[in-house]
């Protein structure tokens, strides 16, 4: 019976996957093949303890305490405890992200959700209880813009999964955006410092004194958005901050990123952040 309606499906409803453009046989409302999903995999090899960046040289590298830190993060301590993301921000992960980002395919939030948890379940074991999730917020215009915010779509998806009575809780409201950024990308680090400063505020202090926070986002570029975030948080008497994201971009694919990224249309270059 699957066969046929498989069969049926391919028949009437003739499509192509979104990213690979072969002809897609399986019932599902994404648009993407089984291929182009199982060829997402998570980050290999040596990572910074800390921000996660992809480390040349680990050993060479550690810290005090003999974790392995990147260069940035022995220099100066990030506002957060620790970043953890599922994948890389290239191929087919980079591509699914715009998917739901740029084109508006809703579905996706439920397999990027997989992934952040993922990320989630890393950092874990060290969460103090409860934690409180907040999605990096959109600013008001470009939610209206965009009809969504992507962040909090796969913050859901993902808190539906395996975190059920982990006192892992969302919310939306204790984080604001106050003012539309230009677009980080071609920007330097100290240019995007400049950028996001004083885009975010707390909305309700009260609810932020001594607690922990995981801060969820779809792509750790340079960490000057969550860092930002996290920043925001702590002066505002939070204990500790996390981070966790579907994607990161790591040294060695930076390049790419921004290329394609620069190749995107008009619309979707100015939402990005």
């Amino acid at each position: 019976m699957n066969t046929v309606a498989e069969g049926l499906f391919a028949t009437l409803f003739p499509a192509n996957c979104r990213l690979c453009s072969a002809p897609l046989v399986n019932i599902s409302r994404l648009p993407v093949c089984e291929e182009c999903l199982s060829s997402v995999r998570p980050i290999t090899g040596g990572t910074c303890a800390i921000c996660g960046e992809r480390l040349a040289t680990p050993y060479a590298l550690s810290g005090a305490a003999g974790e392995p830190k990147c260069g940035l993060c022995r220099r100066l301590d990030p506002p957060y405890v620790k970043a953890a993301a599922s994948g890389s921000y290239s191929g087919g992960l980079r591509d699914l992200i715009h998917l739901l980002k740029y084109e508006q395919v809703r579905p996706a939030a439920a397999v990027l959700g997989r992934m952040l948890a993922e990320a989630i379940a890393t950092l874990e074991p060290s969460f103090g209880a409860p934690v409180f999730v907040i999605p990096v917020p959109l600013h008001a215009a470009k939610l209206r813009q965009r009809g969504f915010n992507q962040s909090e779509l796969i913050a859901k998806a993902a808190l539906k999964l395996n975190f059920a009575g982990k006192k892992l809780e969302l919310h939306d409201r204790i984080l604001e955006r106050r003012r539309e950024t230009q677009s980080q990308i071609g920007l330097t680090r100290h240019q995007r410092r400049e950028n996001i400063r004083g885009a975010f505020a707390v909305l309700k202090p009260e609810s932020v004194s001594d607690r922990e926070f995981l801060l969820v986002d779809d792509v750790f570029t340079t960490g000057t958005t969550v860092s930002e975030c996290a920043r925001i948080l702590r002066r505002a008497g939070a204990s500790k901050v996390w981070v966790a994201t579907v994607a990161r971009t790591l040294k060695a694919d930076a390049n790419y990123a921004q290329i394609g990224e620069e190749k995107e249309s008009p619309i979707a270059v100015a939402a990005a952040g």
